[in-house]
């Protein structure tokens, strides 16, 4: 058959490459890609925000048998919902779904409500009520956007003085645009992160290999927060009984929550986990694959990724065993300077030659008077399977030095914390 994939970064590059393996795949067209996916696809320059434009170029466009949605503003508008109107088969959550990370304000009740752990919490709508209850909350304490914010929308503030600032920024100065009109006042809770992507067809809870990302630009975990610097899989402190503990109190009272508010979940549920002293606590939901999460979790997949989305829209994920491949694998990403502020474009890329089983996810990058250059803040992931995590990044690292552009930098200790967390 041939397939649609909506997006542009080196989430949907891994994704494109894990369905080129498909024998169910015939021929992929990419809306709006890369250049990266643009040696395995054929792009189609459509704005894929335009719900409309999108239904419209699938109805012209009838070799297209399936459509695979994988960004959140896309699913948060509804692009799910238009396709299947139109009798198209499309992989992703409805809208109504996809509130579940379009809205921190309604994950966070929905958590409350259904007693899912998560962080202790308190909404607001207007800049002077959070402004006074900042002045005299606990310290540290978490800022959250409410709407979506590229994976950005979160500020941890550790004195009172950047709490008050950050309530500025997000509320009156609208550093996040729309998303923080209303902002989530959390509880800072401390312990090792973790992040379980989950394939649900409203019924059944599949778990995929479990990851950690590094959100922080700089080594260290310093610097500001960014849509994702790094990733390894799996964690080395997530064992069975931890598994269990966040299928039974998590994963499916997740899922039945959203059924029991008439918002059936179909397509990847991403779960942000923290260990806590008090236990594994949701961080936050997502509604589509982490970027760069999927880098490091699709190279591990040994079952049909197509197989898998066809299980999904028809609700038949409990007769399908899905299977994952021993090791580790790690993705390093090569940013723009300046990033996750403002950046040039346009620097020409040069890459020497890369071992034969590292895998390059093209993110920011373009082709132009036939030379490869950046177009965006995080440009490439350098990513590599090895037995360990060790032997993963090491391979990463050796290979990201025959990469080079302009203004280039990327985090050098990738892969390297948990290391002495206990596993459970």
């Amino acid at each position: 058959m041939n397939v649609l994939v909506i997006g542009n970064g080196g989430r949907e590059h891994a994704v494109i490459q894990a369905l080129k393996k498909s024998p169910k795949v015939e021929k992929i067209y990419a809306m709006k890609g890369n250049a990266g996916i643009g040696e395995l696809a054929e792009l189609v320059n459509v704005d894929y925000c335009d719900v409309k434009a999108v239904g419209d170029w699938v109805d012209a466009h009838t070799d297209v048998a399936f459509t695979v949605v994988t960004p959140d503003d896309p699913l948060a508008l509804g692009l799910v919902d238009e396709l299947e109107r139109r009798g198209h088969r499309a992989f992703g959550p409805n809208k109504n779904a996809a509130i579940i990370e379009a809205s921190k304000a309604f994950s966070k009740s929905l958590m409350k409500k259904y007693g899912i752990p998560t962080a202790e919490y308190e909404i607001f709508e207007t800049y002077e009520d959070a402004l006074e209850y900042v002045k005299n909350c606990k310290i540290p304490v978490v800022l959250k956007a409410d709407g979506l914010a590229l994976g950005k929308g979160v500020l941890i503030c550790k004195t009172r003085e950047e709490a008050i600032d950050g309530v500025k920024e997000m509320m009156l100065d609208k550093k996040f645009g729309s998303a923080g009109n209303k902002v989530v006042v959390e509880e800072f809770l401390e312990g090792p992160e973790v992040s379980v992507l989950s394939f649900t067809d409203g019924k059944t809870v599949v778990p995929m290999i479990t990851s950690c990302d590094h959100k922080r630009a700089l080594d260290g975990d310093k610097g500001l927060n960014t849509g994702g610097m790094g990733t390894f899989s799996p964690a080395p402190f997530y064992g069975e009984k931890t598994a269990k503990e966040v299928m039974e109190k998590i994963m499916l009272p997740t899922v039945n929550a959203m059924n029991a508010e008439g918002r059936t979940f179909k397509g990847v549920l991403y779960f942000g986990l923290m260990k806590t002293k008090d236990g594994m606590k949701v961080i936050e939901y997502n509604s589509r694959f982490g970027d760069p999460e999927t880098q490091v979790v699709l190279p591990m997949l040994e079952t049909d990724l197509m197989e898998i989305f066809e299980a999904v829209v028809d609700e038949r994920l409990a007769e399908l065993e899905i299977k994952w491949k021993d090791g580790a694998c790690v993705c390093l990403v090569i940013a723009s300077g300046g990033y996750p502020e403002a950046y040039e474009k346009g620097k020409e890329i040069t890459i020497g030659d890369l071992d034969e089983d590292v895998v390059l996810c093209h993110a920011g990058t373009a082709l132009k008077d036939g030379k490869l250059v950046t177009s965006g803040g995080r440009v490439l992931g350098v990513c590599a399977r090895g037995e360990d995590i060790e032997s993963a990044r090491k391979k990463v690292y050796d290979n990201a030095e025959k990469i080079k552009f302009d203004g280039m930098y990327y985090r050098k200790d990738i892969g390297i914390k948990y290391r002495d967390v206990v596993k459970e």
